[in-house]
């Protein structure tokens, strides 16, 4: 069914590194953007960066989900027609330490932000799920490459959290009758902003590989520990789908024009390009877009690893027209151009700060 929408996008964790790319995208295509973030996990470098690559202006609010009244406020301030969610914690290892604080942020967050959508009568919602909702796709049921009819089963608490937001906006859906939401399942982001002015900024010791070798490549970490070869792929280490952080910025817009296009309750569509690379292939692409070797070392297994998340993404192919157009050598051809112009990220400029925040 067609449908008329507005043109003034609110986005939750727009200053974090798919957010703040995805920002990019949608100031491009000419929306209006507000911008939350509690800035937890990013840095308000990262707005100002926005706006200098654009060349156009945004709003920004420092504001927590779990702050229910300030979000609203925004909420009221604002004509706000549609929201893509990003703002939540993220990190696989940390969830298993503090599982309380994962499932307190994002859920109540999540259920907050749909509560203020409600009252204000929005309707189109974009939420950043994860391929982590599939859990194993390898045990008996499970599907590679992985489709969105996979059984879904996430196996620690940040999964878990993705997981339980997806059933509770499914849930939302069927009984409001009105909210039409996308569930963007993505596999394994990477690369940075072209002109390597944006990026991903890490607090702490990176969780994934990509940023990870890139602190290897400043000599910020020794080595890349790499966890098991003993798999059973071409050379003995798990396999990944790599999505470059721009075409996962496009995917989120084109989502958003086919749920202001349509009505469709609750979507689900997996974002990758459908072709996997193991750990080691990483690292030589890596290593000659650095143009020298970097330094690794076998471990044993991680607990929790599975040997192959590879996408299927003949839905969001077909249905949004959309498809990855950067390869492997690109993803890390630009992380290094971002690393090695910001060795230590965003803190080099020592830009966290609260000044002209609104």
């Amino acid at each position: 069914m067609t449908r008329e929408t507005g043109n003034t996008v609110l986005v939750t964790g727009g200053a974090g590194y798919i957010g703040s790319h995805t920002v990019i995208v949608l100031l491009e295509k000419g929306y209006n953007v507000v911008i939350v973030d509690n800035l937890c996990n990013s840095r308000f470098e990262a707005i100002k960066r926005i706006q200098k690559l654009s060349g156009k202006d945004l709003i920004f609010y420092r504001v927590d989900l779990l702050n229910e009244k300030d979000l609203d406020e925004v909420f009221s301030k604002h004509p706000v027609s549609s929201v893509i969610h990003f703002a939540g914690l993220k990190a696989v290892g940390e969830s298993v330490k503090i599982p309380l604080t994962y499932y307190k942020n994002n859920i109540t967050g999540t259920v907050h932000l749909l509560e203020c959508m409600k009252r204000h009568n929005v309707t189109d919602f974009v939420f950043s799920s994860s391929a982590t909702v599939y859990g194993d796709p390898t045990r008996p049921g499970g599907t590679i490459p992985i489709p969105e009819s996979c059984p879904r089963e996430a196996a620690n608490p940040y999964g878990k959290t993705k997981l339980f937001i997806e059933n509770l906006i499914e849930d939302e859906c069927k009984a409001s009758g009105s909210l039409n939401a996308a569930l963007l399942r993505y596999f394994n982001p990477g690369g940075a902003h072209p002109t390597g002015e944006l990026g991903e900024d890490p607090l702490g010791v990176p969780n994934n590989l990509i940023p990870y070798i890139a602190q290897v490549a400043v000599g910020r970490r020794e080595y890349l520990s790499v966890f098991g070869n003993d798999y059973p792929t071409p050379d003995g280490t798990p396999i990944r789908d790599y999505i470059h952080v721009c075409d996962l910025a496009e995917a989120h817009v084109a989502s958003l024009a086919y749920l202001q296009r349509n009505y469709v309750g609750c979507r689900a569509w997996n974002l990758g390009s459908g072709t996997g690379s193991t750990v080691l292939q990483i690292h030589r692409a890596f290593s000659k877009a650095v143009g020298t070797e970097l330094p690794y070392k076998i471990d044993p297994r991680r607990d929790g690893d599975v040997v192959n998340l590879t996408a299927d993404p003949k839905r969001a192919n077909e249905e949004l027209k959309w498809k990855t157009n950067r390869s492997i050598d690109e993803i890390c051809a630009d992380v290094w151009n971002w690393q090695r112009k910001h060795p230590y990220g965003f803190d080099f400029y020592k830009a966290n700060s609260d000044a002209n925040l609104k």
